[in-house]
């Protein structure tokens, strides 16, 4: 598919999991009115981004209500969702993953955040993930009928090794479901989702929780997507939105022949020698 429609669930998490089902369900019944190809939830849209909650709502993949239910919604509506993120649960291990539905409800692939959570601003946040959760170790592509989509979560964007491999492998569009907080929010989210689409002459999408002042963790929001060029194609700001854009995926191959970044990345990766 050269064009395609792209739905951004900027949902506001309670401490309630049906209740933050439901509203996932009516987010995505509404962006399926719109005619969109994929709709996109936050990272851990399940529970609050807490290390208790993690425990508390953690889920194992085989038998899980949320993933059964996210695909009943993708099959009934015949629509791709992007599962933001969950606590997963897996040999008394608990990961954040994110899992990937085609429109018949069938489970492609799923990520394991690859880079948890550390950090401690003096005075003005700490929060360590690797309190509770385990790192994965796998790459993730996802092959479908939308194209190569590449699948990172959060704080794995600051890492341009991970989207420069993704996209030198074909993704086209690098999706990272996230709850940057009101810190390192207005510092970097949209700068580095801008940075990995020009590195990597790729659309990026940011896909956050919004702002709810009434958990102990408050996320940026600010969800949107960026063209290869790194131009703001749209942008929610903190509140609970549902954003839809279309991006043309031939974009990108203008941009490369204008610009042969990658193809210049691509020898140099290959080419030197360490």
């Amino acid at each position: 598919m050269d064009k395609l429609k792209i739905a951004m669930c900027q949902m506001e998490v309670v401490d309630n999991k049906q209740q933050n089902l439901k509203k996932a369900e009516k987010m995505i019944r509404e962006s399926k009115n719109n005619n969109v190809d994929i709709a996109i939830l936050p990272e851990m849209f399940i529970c609050p981004y807490e290390n208790e909650k993690f425990i508390e709502y953690c889920e194992n993949q085989d038998n899980s209500p949320t993933l059964k239910s996210i695909s009943k919604i993708a099959k009934d509506l015949n629509i791709h969702i992007l599962a933001g993120s969950i606590p997963e649960i897996s040999n008394k291990k608990i990961y954040n993953t994110s899992f990937f539905f085609d429109n018949n409800g069938e489970l492609l692939g799923f990520h394991r955040k690859l880079h948890l959570f550390d950090i401690d601003i003096k005075d003005k946040i700490y929060f360590k993930e690797s309190d509770t959760l385990n790192q994965g170790n796998e790459i993730t592509i996802i092959d479908s009928k939308l194209g190569k989509i590449g699948i990172a979560i959060c704080f794995d964007i600051r890492f341009s090794e991970l989207s420069t491999i993704m996209a030198l492998k074909g993704a086209k569009i690098l999706i990272f479901p996230g709850a940057f907080n009101l810190t390192t929010g207005p510092l970097h989210w949209k700068l580095l989702l801008q940075a990995r689409a020009v590195d990597n002459q790729v659309f990026t999408v940011g896909v956050s929780q919004s702002l709810n002042k009434n958990q102990s963790y408050h996320a940026y929001g600010h969800s949107l997507i960026s063209n290869p060029l790194g131009e703001i194609l749209i942008e929610a700001d903190n509140k609970e939105e549902l954003l839809i854009a279309e991006i043309d995926l031939d974009e990108i191959a203008i941009v490369r022949e204008e610009l042969p970044i990658m193809k210049n990345k691509r020898n140099d990766l290959y080419q030197l020698k360490f």
